[in-house]
C-alpha cells in the first residue's frame, strides 16, 4: 500500500526552533516538531516546508529571507501535487506576535543591547495592537493558502492548525500586566483569524489553542518554552516545547481517526 503523502506548511510554531535535533538550521526546523511526530504516527511520507519567521505571504508568493540571510522560495512551490494531507500553521508573524514577545523580553533583560536594538527596528511605533483589518488580512492570507493548496494538490485534505496558547492566567515575568493584556489580545486576534479562515475556506480547524489553555507559560506542565537569553536557546523562547509539539500531533491524530 502506498503510504500517505503529508506536507506541512508554516512558521516557527510548526517548525520547532529550540527543539533538538534540528534537521535544517537555516529554517530552524526540528525533527521533533509536530509534522515529524504526526508523520511517524500516521506512517506517512513527510514533506516539511515549515520555516521559522514565515508569514502567509512567504508561504504563498514571496521569497523568505531569514535574519541570518538564508533565502527560501515560497513554501507552496515545494508542495507535492500528490499530497493527501496538508497542515497549515501560520499567521502569528502576520500579527507580529512572536517578534513583539521577544522584543519586549529582550528590552527588559538587556535594554539597549544588540538583540533588543535589532528587534526594535520592527517596532518603531511601539507594540502592535491588532485591528479588525489586521485580523481580516491574516484570515484572508490563511484562506488563500487553503485555496492554493487545493489548486496544486486537488486530493489533499487541508487542516488549519492554530497556535498553542502562550499566555495563561499564571503567566507573569518577564512581562508587566499591561503587556500581558496586550499579548492576550494578539493571541485572541490570531484565534479569530483562524476561525474566520476555516469558515470561509471550508478547511478543517485544529484548535490547538483551546486544548492548551492550562498548559501556557506559568502552568505546572507548560507546553511553551520560557524566555531564555542564552544565544543557542533564545529563538525557542515563547515557542512550543517538545511536550507541546507532541500534544499538537496527538490532537491531529485524534481528529483524523
Amino acid at each position: 500500500m502506498t503510504p500517505l503523502s503529508y506536507a506541512a506548511l508554516g512558521s516557527s510554531f510548526a517548525s520547532g526552533p529550540g527543539i533538538e535535533p534540528l534537521v535544517d538550521v537555516a529554517a530552524m526546523r526540528s525533527a521533533g516538531n509536530y509534522p515529524h511526530l504526526l508523520a511517524r504516527a500516521l506512517g506517512a511520507t513527510l514533506t516539511d516546508l515549515t520555516i521559522s519567521g514565515a508569514t502567509t505571504a512567504t508561504i504563498l508568493d514571496e521569497r523568505q529571507v531569514t535574519m541570518w540571510g538564508a533565502e527560501f522560495p515560497p513554501q507552496l512551490a515545494g508542495l507535492p501535487t500528490s499530497a493527501d494531507l496538508v497542515t497549515v500553521t501560520a499567521g502569528g508573524n502576520d500579527l507580529r506576535y512572536m517578534g513583539a514577545l521577544l522584543f519586549t523580553a529582550w528590552t527588559r533583560a538587556q535594554p539597549g543591547g544588540q538583540i533588543a536594538t535589532m528587534l526594535a527596528a520592527d517596532f518603531p511605533d511601539g507594540l502592535p495592537v491588532p485591528s479588525a483589518a489586521d485580523v481580516e488580512r491574516t484570515a484572508s492570507g490563511l484562506a488563500e493558502i487553503v485555496a492554493r493548496v487545493r489548486e496544486r494538490a486537488p486530493r489533499a485534505r487541508v487542516l488549519l492548525v492554530d497556535y498553542l496558547t502562550i499566555l495563561g492566567p499564571d503567566t507573569a515575568a518577564p512581562f508587566e500586566p499591561a503587556e500581558v493584556a496586550l499579548f492576550r489580545e494578539i493571541q485572541a486576534a490570531l484565534e479569530t483569524a483562524y476561525e474566520k479562515a476555516a469558515a470561509s475556506s471550508g478547511a478543517e480547524l485544529i484548535a490547538a489553542s483551546r486544548i492548551s489553555r492550562s498548559h501556557a507559560l506559568g502552568a505546572a506542565r507548560p507546553w511553551i518554552a520560557p524566555f531564555s537569553t542564552a544565544p543557542a536557546d533564545t529563538m525557542g523562547s515563547f515557542h512550543p516545547n517538545a511536550a507541546g509539539m507532541a500534544a499538537v500531533a496527538d490532537l491531529i491524530v485524534a481528529h483524523l481517526a
